[in-house]
């Protein structure tokens, strides 16, 4: 008897040790062997707090006053140019949120009051949320993309950052639209 439990138990003992040794494996990855989409992606109740539609509109409307820059769109269809996959597009702009948050929001986030006390934490909400999307495929386009707009707020200075919190509705709509997209495994460019 102690034979057969112990031909038996010893299968058995080296499949859990095995799915523990996985567990370990993934946990000390990050988890970076999950698919790529559940890390690429907000739920629409994020976009969903009270008043944020509001408070992120306003604070854009306001800082568009004092933008004198017309003929430069930073939060547009060139941020995407050759990405058309929704993870890749999603990437794209947990990228920008990410820079936005670090070098302008930040930075600015005494003025334009009282909006920007209330939009700064949201953004940073959607930015945590983010921080496991990774895009594991060639992605200079994406590198190359992001930089670009870096490069152009840098280049405008204050106007620059000035700018982005004036197209904060626009990357809003953008997140929602890209990130918050339901079981949609590609998207056609436009």
């Amino acid at each position: 008897m102690a034979a057969l439990q112990k031909s038996v138990g010893s299968p058995l003992r080296d499949t859990l040790a095995a799915g523990c040794l996985l567990v370990m494996v993934l946990c000390a990855q990050g988890g970076a062997a999950a698919p790529i989409t559940s890390h690429c992606r907000l739920n629409e109740s994020d976009f969903q707090e009270p008043y944020i539609f509001n408070h992120t509109f306003t604070l854009a409307q306001e800082a568009s006053l004092a933008d004198n820059i017309t003929d430069v769109r930073l939060i547009g269809n060139k941020l995407f140019h050759g990405i058309h996959q929704v993870t890749k597009r999603c990437y794209v702009l947990k990228q920008v949120l990410n820079f936005i948050l670090e070098e302008v929001l930040f930075p600015q986030s005494d003025k334009f009051h009282p909006y920007m006390e209330k939009v700064v934490p949201f953004f940073s909400r959607l930015s945590k949320k983010l921080s496991q999307c990774h895009v594991e495929s060639d992605n200079q386009h994406i590198q190359r993309n992001v930089q670009n707009l870096k490069n152009t707020v840098k280049k405008l200075g204050e106007s620059g950052e000035i700018k982005v919190i004036g197209e904060l509705n626009l990357l809003f709509t953008t997140l929602k639209r890209e990130c918050a997209q339901v079981d949609q495994g590609w998207k056609m460019g436009y």
